[in-house]
């Protein structure tokens, strides 16, 4: 079930504060009114240079309410930025949107996990870390298993796609671990294979080199 949509008063506001209120009110219709409609690029500034006084930009504010609709309408526009940082927390929205799952009832959980998973695949990542060190992952509630593996998920494909992180700093990287395991174990079978053992320099050499090769 979608969160409620906030009561909006827009009276004698500027174009940055209705902005801010259409993504607090969760409200599409008046975020593209106030778009300009000829030019991407302005309309790109505007959504990503918008902030408030707390210094939260728009998808912020929408990340931190749980607002599908106006999130999957900003991601929609031509240069949105994904992972904007605020000025207190050092948080991108995708913690700013598991904050906000971590504080509904379990049986948010679902539109909540669907939420992130829409904003993974727009192209959030997953692991930066905001001031306190921490990454999106390591902010989940660890009761709420399902977005836990999501987001483990997205992490191993980002991996997978040559986009290389230190797997210690991947919460859950045990397989990882394995397989980079067995391919060292594979790299030593290979050097026994040219190793014949029939030479005590020969021998020395080789001990050498796999000495070198864990430094």
């Amino acid at each position: 079930m979608a969160p409620p949509k906030e009561e909006e008063s827009h009276e004698g506001a500027s174009t940055a504060e209705l902005l801010i209120a259409s993504c607090r009110s969760n409200n599409p219709t008046l975020l593209l009114s106030l778009l300009p409609q000829d030019d991407e690029d302005a309309a790109a500034a505007l959504l990503n240079n918008t902030t408030t006084v707390m210094g939260n930009h728009l998808y912020h504010e929408a990340a931190s309410r749980g607002h599908y609709e106006i999130i999957d309408t900003l991601l929609d526009q031509p240069g949105f930025e994904c992972d904007p940082v605020n000025r207190l927390e050092g948080d991108t929205p995708l913690h700013t949107a598991i904050r906000w799952i971590n504080s509904e009832p379990p049986e948010q959980r679902e539109f909540g996990n669907a939420l992130v998973e829409m904003m993974l695949e727009a192209g959030s990542n997953p692991r930066i870390k905001n001031k306190g060190g921490l990454t999106a992952l390591q902010l989940v509630d660890p009761r709420n298993e399902g977005l836990r593996e999501l987001i483990r998920k997205h992490e191993y494909a980002s991996l997978n796609q040559g986009d290389f992180v230190d797997v210690g700093d991947v919460k859950g990287g045990g397989k990882l671990v394995q397989q980079q395991q067995q391919e060292e174990e594979e790299e030593e079978s290979d050097d026994d294979a040219e190793f014949s053992g029939s030479d005590d320099e020969e021998r020395a050499e080789w001990e050498r080199r796999r000495k070198e090769k864990r430094k």
